[in-house]
């Protein structure tokens, strides 16, 4: 090979991963502007208090989190939800979403 193809094969290589990095930085940006669009719904939707409860859980169960959080959203969204949810309104919805949860028991004979 010559230098020329060398440097050809070099410059290449360096468009692809410059090409990769900004694509992977739309994806960051556009994943964090989503999770801002969400965290500004939240606040609208809950009060201060359920927002922490949220907070505290989603440190805790972070995929459960997740989905509680687009479900509530979609709830809003549709008008099912009364706004803001207080705290306790909030506890009620947890604990009927945790009750669906089949419970697993072990007993040893």
């Amino acid at each position: 090979m010559s230098d020329e193809e060398l440097e050809q094969i070099r410059r290449r290589k360096l468009q692809s991963m410059q090409n990769r990095m900004s694509e992977e930085q739309r994806q960051a940006q556009a994943e964090k502007q989503l999770e801002a669009q969400k965290q500004a719904l939240l606040a609208r939707i809950l009060s201060p208090e359920a927002r922490q409860r949220l907070n505290n859980l989603k440190m805790v169960k972070p995929e459960f989190t997740e989905q509680v959080e687009l479900q509530l959203i979609q709830l809003a969204q549709t008008g099912k939800l009364p706004i803001p949810l207080s705290d306790a309104q909030l506890k009620q919805i947890l604990v009927q979403l945790q009750s669906h949860k089949r419970e697993i028991k072990i007993r040893r004979i």
